[in-house]
């Protein structure tokens, strides 16, 4: 097999092409019509009501600790085995981030050590949880909602890796990822390896209105044009300084900075490729749930492996992930035979930046046993059958099967 095999790979047809250079020779780069379509499909794919595009995923998060209010010293609870913009978010806001541990069979945040994180401190201790649906296994955010809500907390969702995932709730229901029936925000990626792709970007979900709104203005400098919001007088904003009768409304060149945000806008032309990639959604979904089952009955019962994704209803596979004997071995081997896998991902408590705000190794004993052991095999659509085929096979040979 001479073409290197990467964990991930967009897939770009010749529909996001046209797509994209059509709206290359329209009158709008940015801030034109195209970011509003690409909100109202994607809104509708996870079941939101509303869907607000901006530049990346960590934007996203960091403007979801704006909007929620995240202070100095306040208290967010979320997991280390994620990408650490998913707990950056809260510092960016001065907020101190308190990490929790995973679920060993799921590598998701768990639930009974939240619970126990709120139980030994006193209440309003907290301000809100971020659970992450890693890899695209999704958490059962009605559980989280239902201790959220004894505590007083908000919940950010962060979606990144769940494009189309769910988990069914005790009525039966399927729950997609970020449909804000739980979390009071969700977000979303848009970079290359992701389920959709649009270069970079990214997407904040919510059933709240008034979050919504206060979102719009956060992501372009905390301005607004709406003139039911003005605070300055009419009279101010026509710039005479003679109060008359005469001026009914706000000229069209009016607009109010009413609070500081940032330029974390999406483009045009990135929204146009997001639309056209998020017709593929579904397709590509089966595709990842076919991999993830070869890959399940590949190693199924064999003594080398010390766990794997399997196959989970609801789960959206943006990783497959083993657990394994000899990680670092098993990695070079890999990279030799032009396969490159990856680790997701190194604990965020053990980073240098959190270990200098306190935490340390032992902290959380099956988040840093996870990772001794965790790789990333290649999951992504167009993966061929055969080169997933020469990834188990140079897996079983390094073991020696």
């Amino acid at each position: 097999m001479n073409n290197p095999i990467p964990y991930g790979r967009q897939n770009i047809t010749e529909e996001d092409i046209e797509a994209v250079v059509s709206t290359l020779k329209s009158d709008y780069l940015t801030q034109g019509p195209k970011i509003a379509e690409f909100e109202e499909v994607f809104a509708a794919y996870v079941g939101s009501k509303y869907a607000v595009a901006v530049s990346n995923g960590t934007a996203a998060l960091h403007l979801c600790a704006m909007a929620l209010k995240v202070h100095p010293g306040d208290k967010v609870i979320t997991t280390s085995i994620t990408f650490a913009a998913s707990a950056n978010c809260v510092r960016y806001c001065g907020g101190e981030v308190v990490f929790a541990d995973i679920d060993p069979e799921t590598y998701l945040l768990d639930i009974d050590k939240v619970r126990q994180l709120l139980e030994s401190a006193p209440n309003g201790s907290y301000k809100g949880i971020i659970p992450v649906d890693f890899a695209g296994r999704a958490v059962d955010l009605e559980a989280f909602r239902k201790l959220a809500d004894e505590y007083g907390l908000w919940i950010i969702e962060d979606a990144c890796h769940a494009p189309g995932g769910f988990f069914t709730d005790s009525k039966a229901q399927k729950q997609s990822c970020g449909n804000g029936n739980f979390a009071d925000l969700a977000i979303f990626s848009f970079h290359p390896v992701k389920h959709i792709a649009s270069g970079e970007g990214g997407m904040i979900t919510t059933n709240d209105k008034e979050l919504y709104e206060k979102l719009l203005r956060l992501r372009t400098h905390g301005i607004t044009k709406n003139s039911d919001e003005y605070k300055n007088s009419l009279n101010f904003a026509v710039g005479s300084p003679v109060r008359s009768s005469v001026f009914k409304t706000y000229p069209n060149w009016y607009m109010e900075m009413q609070e500081l945000g940032y330029n974390y806008r999406l483009t045009d032309f990135q929204a146009a490729l997001g639309t056209s990639q998020l017709k593929r959604a579904d397709e590509g979904l089966a595709k990842r749930r076919e991999i993830a089952a070869t890959y399940l009955e590949a190693f199924k019962g064999k003594e080398y492996i010390k766990g794997q994704s399997g196959v989970v209803e609801g789960h959206a596979y943006h990783l497959y992930v083993l657990e394994v004997e000899d990680r670092l071995g098993l990695y070079n081997y890999l990279r030799k035979n032009q396969i490159f896998a990856q680790i997701h991902y190194i604990p965020c408590h053990l980073m240098p930046y959190y270990r200098d705000l306190g935490w340390e190794e032992g902290d959380f004993p099956e988040a840093e046993k996870y990772y001794r052991h965790c790789i990333s095999l290649p999951m992504y659509p167009t993966l061929p059958l055969e080169e997933q085929e020469f990834v188990i096979e140079k897996i079983n040979s390094f073991y020696g099967k």
